[in-house]
């Protein structure tokens, strides 16, 4: 697996008709299965009214990102008019860990297999371009569980480290913290040094 990988560097959506049919197509970046199937399913709530919600997805999976899991339907189009073509673009551009729905409202004229793969291409690549390609380092997720005396040492570190992290203040301190995979293990080391190993670490 390379050091980086493609992916989109925020949402965003790109709409233009086609013969009457509107076509709309969503991207955004998503780190697990489980967070591109959310946002489909936010999309198809949002546009429920829609003839057809289109969704695809590449994303990384398993602890150290090692396979790739693609998924795509044709949410009641032609088969292969339409999931198809979406998941192909991110193929073809070489990005992953994003999700695609592409939305559309039928206009009354048929548009033929040629036709939608043609618009269906197009919204996920109109959507890509809007919301731009950046190069990431592959992540992982860290759970962090201090008592609030060691809380202000491991937030110290984490900010002064540029790691993008959340914090829950309960009767413990939780961080979730996200490293590049290759940082991992020092950041756990540099942590329970600082915690003389009294830091809980997931």
């Amino acid at each position: 697996m390379s050091d980086t990988y493609r992916t989109v560097a925020a949402s965003a959506t790109a709409e233009f008709v086609v013969q009457g049919s509107e076509f709309l197509g969503h991207v955004r970046p998503v780190d697990s299965v489980s967070a591109a199937e959310a946002f489909v399913e936010t999309v198809r709530e949002e546009y429920a009214d829609a003839t057809h919600n289109v969704p695809a997805y590449r994303v990384r999976a398993g602890d150290d990102g090692e396979f790739l899991r693609e998924y795509s339907s044709d949410d009641g189009e032609p088969s292969g008019s339409a999931g198809k073509p979406a998941l192909n673009v991110l193929t073809q551009r070489e990005i992953e860990n994003c999700a695609v729905v592409v939305t559309r409202y039928y206009g009354g004229t048929n548009l033929g297999v040629g036709g939608l793969v043609r618009a269906y291409s197009r919204a996920v690549k109109d959507a890509l371009d809007r919301a731009g390609v950046v190069e990431e380092r592959p992540h992982e997720r860290l759970e962090i569980t201090v008592d609030y005396d060691d809380s202000g040492t491991v937030r110290s570190i984490l900010e002064s480290e540029g790691h993008e992290f959340d914090a829950e203040y309960e009767a413990e301190v939780r961080f979730a913290v996200r490293v590049p995979l290759p940082e991992g293990d020092a950041v756990r080391d540099r942590i329970r040094s600082a915690t003389s190993g009294r830091a809980d670490l997931d």
